[in-house]
């Protein structure tokens, strides 16, 4: 028997509560997983909350990463005792997910544990971690170094924003760090910031395809008018890393900053992100990373609070990462 936190939507209603299930419930795959610790993304706020229509088969469990030791497996890059983490795949979207006490998946989607981080770093770096590290090295192929000039974070509060601003700023770059909770400035300077700045006038739409040269690169989590803002306010040759959409999915917005200015659109998928894609991501991350300013921004919490936080950070009211302690 292992604990899980469970929705189901018997009746049209969704519910959720902390269950406990046999181990025959159990997905199929190769590897069974002992979880330690799984995190609250986005994406988890959607599934658990029902809001996104993600989940297409009930009851289910949600969490879309996880980090544990392996129980049992069949597969031959792992044996029981090795120190696993899992993001992406749909994971905890399609398939049963990291908020429970065991998980069961297939091997070729586990990531062995880099060294010198543990499972409950792994969590607090997590899928918002990952796709920031993702996110840095596609604006660094494309040219971006910090000679190049200010890079721009929006959302910058949210996990991805938080340690993406740690990162560029531990890299050496100049990082203007936009938020709608400029309560939080000593916050996102602590984190490396140089500046930060009100988001409202990047939620106005667009008057023209084409404004003042600000930003040489940014990493962009809102989506909508403001990364319709953003392209028009980049460099010549810039780059934007679009990560996710939080203030919308549309983009209401002309080619000209491509053909004009060269302009970079880089769509950052966390998701289905090839095996050597990832291991170079984590590898990384181990290193532009700094691991104090991380545990800085990591809250913990347990199964029982996911209901909470799930609708918090749909709303913007959690600050960096959220690490789910599933034995807590």
């Amino acid at each position: 028997m292992f604990k899980a936190f469970v929705i189901d939507n018997a009746g049209g209603s969704l519910t959720s509560a902390i269950r406990e299930l046999d181990d025959a419930r159990l997905p199929p795959g190769d590897v069974t997983v002992a979880v330690d610790y799984s995190s609250v993304n986005y994406k988890d706020g959607l599934v658990a909350t029902g809001a996104g229509g993600l989940v297409k088969q009930y009851p289910h469990v949600p969490g879309i990463d996880f980090a544990g030791t392996v129980l049992v497996s069949e597969h031959p890059a792992f044996k029981p005792g090795d120190s696993v983490l899992l993001t992406g795949w749909r994971v905890g979207e399609i398939r049963w997910g990291g908020y429970a006490q065991k998980a069961r998946v297939h091997g070729d989607w586990l990531v062995p544990l880099p060294a010198g981080l543990t499972t409950r770093r792994a969590m607090a770096i997590g899928t918002a971690g990952f796709t920031a590290m993702l996110a840095v090295i596609a604006l660094e192929n494309h040219g971006l170094t910090p000679q190049s000039g200010e890079i721009l974070v929006t959302g910058a509060c949210g996990g991805v924003g938080s340690i993406a601003t740690a990162i560029l700023a531990k890299r050496g770059y100049q990082v203007v760090a936009s938020t709608g909770r400029l309560d939080m400035q000593e916050y996102l300077r602590h984190l490396g910031a140089t500046a930060v700045i009100d988001r409202s006038p990047f939620a106005e739409p667009a008057k023209r395809p084409l404004e003042g040269e600000r930003w040489a690169g940014c990493v962009d989590s809102v989506g909508g008018n403001t990364l319709a803002r953003v392209l028009a306010q980049t460099k010549y040759g810039g780059s934007v890393a679009a990560v996710g959409l939080a203030g919308g999915s549309a983009l209401d917005h002309t080619v000209i900053p491509f053909l004009l200015r060269g302009v970079n659109l880089l769509g950052i998928d966390s998701v289905m992100c090839p095996m050597p894609r990832r291991t170079d991501a984590w590898n990384r991350l181990r290193v532009d990373l700094p691991l104090e300013q991380l545990d800085a921004l990591t809250v913990a919490a347990g199964l029982a609070d996911v209901p909470r936080l799930a609708a918090d950070i749909l709303r913007g009211a959690v600050r960096g990462r959220a690490v789910i302690d599933v034995n807590g």
